[in-house]
């Protein structure tokens, strides 16, 4: 991993995006609903069958879907690319793709959950900018699904992002870090360590944790896994997202076991930060950029670096 990622260009309105199932199919009205809310964006959504192919749990299988992605990829008249939702199967994609073709043609890529298995692939090892934001899906409930001003101020303008201090979040551990943000849903890093593919970060990054419906032991587990692979060691800081529906009914939930195990952590923690699985307006995160977590009276990240050029 290079110590700066490429960025991708700048989308522009009128843009061709690719909208892409490399997970799990979509279901329902929302298909219809995320592509009108990706044309008031200013975009021209591009898609096929293969968008709405249904086998299962999965979107088709690994070659259909990874043929997808390379075909918009490698197309010139495509300018980025939206998954249509997480759910599971993106992480079966990266035996089929290329490293070296995905540096040289670097393109913005949304989405997250299940999608943090590319996210962090290409990232960590392909070495461009991914971007932690509303998917197909999330795009198809409108104000109420996403934040637009951080999504367009990520993907379509060339400058850094600046502050985020959104209301709710809290600083589990004060201080103040500096490093390149990376990292996605808790249980896609922790499941990638120990095969080709695995989430591998530079000393000194900021680690952001994403997740959702897991009971609070598996949550210590994988912070367990995190820890003793040395990934938290690593990190300067740590942000944690909402982490919806992550209780046991016995008082325990997500909050209070990060706050334990993180309790002896060297830098600043965050909880609560609005994105990914969120239960109002996902913000957008450029992951491969350089941030300052400010964990104070109004907590937050502040981007220093554009995410795309």
């Amino acid at each position: 991993m290079t110590a700066d990622l490429r960025r991708p260009p700048a989308l522009r309105p009128g843009d061709r995006v690719a909208v892409l199932a490399p997970a799990s199919p979509i279901a329902g009205d929302a298909f219809e609903r995320g592509i009108t809310e990706l044309r008031g964006l200013g975009f021209e959504p591009v898609f096929d069958e293969r968008a709405l192919a249904s086998t299962g749990y999965l979107a088709g299988s690994a070659e259909q879907r990874a043929a997808a992605f390379r075909q918009a990829w490698d197309d010139p008249d495509i300018a980025g690319i939206v998954a249509v939702r997480g759910g599971y199967g993106s992480a079966q994609l990266l035996p089929l793709l290329d490293a070296a073709a995905l540096r040289s043609t670097a393109k913005p890529v949304l989405g997250c959950s299940d999608l943090t298995a590319l996210l962090a692939y290409l990232t960590t090892g392909c070495g461009v900018v991914g971007f932690h934001g509303p998917m197909l899906v999330t795009l198809a409930r409108g104000a109420d699904g996403y934040d637009r001003a951080s999504l367009l101020g990520c993907l379509a303008v060339p400058e850094p992002l600046g502050a985020l201090r959104p209301p709710g979040v809290e600083a589990v551990r004060r201080g103040t870090a500096r490093g390149m943000l990376l990292g996605g849903t808790l249980a896609l890093l922790a499941a990638s360590l120990g095969t080709p593919f695995a989430f591998s970060p530079p000393e000194g990054y900021v680690l952001f944790l994403d997740d959702v419906g897991e009971r609070p032991y598996r949550i210590d587990r994988m912070l367990t896994q995190l820890r003793q692979s040395g990934l938290l060691g690593a990190a300067s800081a740590v942000v944690l997202a909402e982490f919806p529906d992550c209780s046991d009914g016995t008082g325990r939930d997500a909050r209070s076991v990060c706050g334990d195990l993180l309790a002896d952590f060297r830098g600043p923690v965050l909880f609560g930060f609005p994105s990914g699985h969120t239960s109002g307006p996902a913000l957008t995160l450029p992951f491969g950029v350089t941030v300052t977590v400010a964990a104070d009276a109004n907590p937050g990240l502040i981007v220093e670096e554009a995410a795309v050029a």
